[in-house]
């Protein structure tokens, strides 16, 4: 006859070892329960007293140039692949700001690149459908143009970066991200800063800034500690594509004086010298000091000075004269001829110092309105 017991189920050690610290934790380590308190008020408010020099300044900066301050957006027309109907989708976001009470709207150039459409939305939640009037990508800048009522425009205050200093406050005021107005603050980080704008040339005397410039900044006002503007917001350095800390403002010595060009002929004109010049492979194998004049225009200014342009003599190239400086200003590439024709007015009687042969000469000449 044989009998029959049930066997015997062991716990497996860690669950019995998680039991114990349950148990543990229950015991000892577990918040006490209190009784309620019916008596239980919210604590009394302390005075916090006046605000700071600082913190007042900074309010008033931003409450006088916030209306200033508009929000771009912008579409573009987009054609279906497979029913050949045509959409209008949004394309991106950035900041800009007015220029003047006749509807005027300054912002940079790449916002409104490529797009079909763009509305400018003011500070009182109103939007504009807007005009482009007039681009340089050279200088990463655009005019717009809205036709809202001239009591609803709040231009903003024009300052001057010349005399910017190393250390001293800067504030940036943008829609980053699409938020409304979104204001930052830092100091000028460096001064006399390049960049490259989206045609590939050298923007000059670019302001660095720690001010956080993020996505939808581009195109908003750079302003100093009086609430003037001192610089476009354009671009900034970051692998992330968020503020590192290291951005960039056009200054505003260029914002107006390329501005008041785009309302009137829609583009900038500069002064000229009425002579077409080597492109930079050929100024690099000839391995020359400045830059080798290719042609002069017949009737400009530059045929009236004498300057000489490179031609087939017998079957050989003769080169012409070589501009090795402006002013006294040297110059070795075209971004450094047109950095100091920037420099200069239509009109303005300037000094070119030229290699002719293998001799320096001075040659004076005025100059006239260029491309």
């Amino acid at each position: 006859m044989s009998s029959f017991s049930p066997s015997r189920r062991r716990i497996p050690p860690f669950l019995l070892l998680a039991l114990i610290l349950l148990v543990l934790w229950f015991l000892f380590a577990r918040p006490p329960l209190l009784p309620p308190r019916p008596d239980a008020t919210p604590r009394p408010i302390e005075a916090r007293g006046d605000l700071a020099l600082d913190e007042k300044s900074t309010i008033e900066i931003f409450q006088a140039n916030a209306p200033a301050v508009v929000y771009i957006t912008t579409s573009a027309l987009r054609r279906d692949f497979f029913s050949l109907n045509v959409y209008e989708i949004p394309r991106g976001t950035g900041s800009g700001f007015i220029w003047d009470s006749a509807g005027y709207v300054v912002t940079n150039y790449h916002v409104i690149e490529g797009s079909t459409r763009v509305d400018v939305t003011l500070s009182d939640g109103s939007a504009w459908r807007a005009t482009v009037v007039g681009v340089s990508p050279e200088k990463d800048l655009a005019v717009l143009i809205i036709a809202a009522p001239k009591a609803k425009l709040s231009p903003i205050s024009v300052g001057e970066s010349r005399n910017l200093l190393v250390g001293q406050k800067v504030f940036a005021i943008g829609n980053p991200f699409g938020l409304d107005h979104t204001l930052t603050s830092g100091i000028v980080s460096a001064l006399g800063r390049e960049i490259k704008s989206v045609t590939g040339q050298t923007i000059r005397d670019v302001i660095q800034t720690d001010a956080a410039i993020n996505p939808g900044n581009s195109g908003g006002p750079l302003l100093d500690s009086a609430g003037r503007l001192i610089g476009v917001n354009t671009a900034i350095y970051s692998q992330t594509g968020e503020s590192a800390g290291i951005g960039f403002a056009v200054p505003v010595e260029v914002v107006n004086r390329v501005v008041p060009d785009l309302i009137k002929y829609g583009k900038t004109i500069r002064p000229g010298l009425g002579v077409t010049i080597a492109n930079e492979t050929i100024n690099r194998r000839l391995q020359d000091a400045g830059i080798l004049i290719i042609n002069v225009q017949p009737g400009s200014v530059a045929e009236r000075a004498g300057l000489r342009g490179t031609k087939s003599v017998n079957g050989e190239i003769v080169l012409g004269d070589t501009i090795e400086s402006i002013n006294g200003m040297t110059v070795k590439s075209y971004d450094d001829l047109r950095h100091e024709l920037d420099n200069c007015t239509i009109g303005q009687e300037v000094v070119l110092g030229i290699i002719r042969h293998g001799e320096r000469l001075q040659v004076k000449i005025v100059l006239e309105k260029g491309g």
